[in-house]
C-alpha cells in the first residue's frame, strides 16, 4: 500500500515528508505544501538509488535540478519547468565528461554545443535545428543525422548498435529506411509517410508485401521466426481477403492448415486441416462461409478416424 510519512496540517502533508511504494521502498523525500511536492526534494529508483535531486513546485520539477544514471553518476544538471528540462543545462557521459551544454525547450535540446568523448565540439544546434551526432555514455556513436524542432524528424539519419555496427539508415519524416541486424545483415527495407508504413512494397523480418494508406493491401507473404512462409495470399484494408494458404493458430492451441478464400481476415471457403498440439490431425475437409461444410474426416489423439462423412454449417450429418 502506498504510504506517506511526515508532517500534516489541515489533513494534508505540509512540511518535510517521505513517500514509499507498495513494497515499502522509498520513492521521494523532501518538502510538501498542501499535499504536493514543493521545495527541495530527492527521487529514488526501485533499488533505492538516487535519480533526481532539486527543486519542485506544485508537484513537478521546477527550478534547478540534477539527474543521475543507474550508477548514481551525474547525467544532467540544469533548469526545469513543469517537469521538463527548460532553460540552461548540461549533459554528461558515463565517465563524467561533458556531452552537451546549452539551452532546452520542453525537454528538447534547442541551442548549444554537443561534445565527443575527447572534449571537442561535434555539432551545434540552433533553434532546434542542425546536423548532429549523438554518443552513448561510453562515447560510442549512437546516431548521426539531422534535427528539426529538437527531434530526429526531417532528413537523413543513421543509428548504430553498441558494437558500433549500423542498425538503421533512412529518413525520419517521409521515410525510406533500411534496418540491419547486429551482424550488419539487412533485415528489411520499407517506405514510410508521416512515420507510417504507407504506400509501396515492403520487406521486413516477418512480412513481405504491399501497403496502401498504412495498411496491408495486395499480395503478401508472412514468415515465422525461422524464416519459413507461414501465410501467402491477399490482403485488403489490413485483413486477409481473397485467396490464401498457410498455417494459423485456432484458440492458441490447434493449428489450421488452410488453402482457399479469406473474408475480413477469416477463413471462408476451401480445403483445410486442423491439428493437435502433438502434430496429429484433428480434421481434414472442406469449409464454406467459415464453417465445416461438405466432406470431412475427424481423428482422435492417436490418429484413428472417429468420423468420416458430411458436414453442414459446422455440424456433422450422421
Amino acid at each position: 500500500m502506498l504510504r506517506f510519512e511526515g508532517e500534516y496540517k489541515n489533513g494534508e502533508i505540509n512540511g518535510k515528508g517521505k513517500e514509499y511504494d507498495y513494497d515499502g521502498k522509498i520513492m521521494f523525500e523532501g518538502e510538501f505544501i498542501n499535499g504536493k511536492r514543493n521545495g527541495i526534494g530527492k527521487e529514488y529508483d526501485d533499488d533505492g538509488k538516487i535519480m533526481y535531486e532539486g527543486e519542485y513546485k506544485n508537484g513537478k520539477r521546477n527550478g534547478k535540478g540534477k539527474e543521475y544514471n543507474y550508477n548514481c553518476k551525474l547525467e544532467f544538471e540544469g533548469e526545469y519547468l513543469n517537469g521538463e528540462r527548460n532553460g540552461k543545462g548540461k549533459e554528461y557521459y558515463y565517465n563524467g565528461k561533458l556531452k552537451f551544454e546549452g539551452e532546452y525547450l520542453n525537454g528538447k535540446r534547442w541551442n548549444g554545443n554537443s561534445y565527443n568523448i575527447n572534449g571537442n565540439i561535434e555539432f551545434t544546434i540552433k533553434d532546434g535545428k542542425g546536423k548532429i551526432k549523438e554518443y552513448d555514455y561510453d562515447g560510442l556513436l549512437q546516431f548521426e543525422g539531422e534535427y528539426l524542432n529538437g527531434e530526429r524528424w526531417n532528413g537523413k539519419g543513421k543509428e548504430y548498435y553498441s558494437n558500433s555496427k549500423l542498425e538503421y539508415e533512412g529518413e525520419y519524416l517521409n521515410q525510406k529506411e533500411k534496418v540491419y541486424d547486429d551482424n550488419g545483415k539487412l533485415k528489411f527495407e520499407r517506405k514510410f509517410l508521416n512515420r507510417k508504413r504507407w504506400n509501396g512494397k515492403v520487406k521486413e523480418y516477418e512480412f513481405e508485401g504491399e501497403y496502401l494508406n498504412g495498411k496491408r493491401n495486395g499480395k503478401v507473404k508472412e514468415y515465422d521466426y525461422d524464416g519459413k512462409v507461414k501465410f501467402e495470399g491477399e490482403y485488403k484494408n489490413g485483413k486477409k481477403n481473397g485467396k490464401g494458404k498457410g498455417k494459423e493458430s485456432i484458440n492458441n492451441s490447434e493449428i489450421l492448415e488452410f488453402e482457399g478464400e479469406y473474408l475480413n481476415g477469416k477463413i471462408w471457403n476451401g480445403k483445410g486441416r486442423e491439428y493437435y498440439k502433438n502434430g496429429g490431425l484433428i480434421f481434414e475437409g472442406e469449409y464454406l462461409y467459415g464453417k465445416k461444410n461438405g466432406k470431412g474426416k475427424e481423428y482422435d489423439y492417436n490418429g484413428k478416424i472417429i468420423f468420416e462423412g458430411e458436414y453442414l454449417n459446422g455440424k456433422k450429418i450422421e
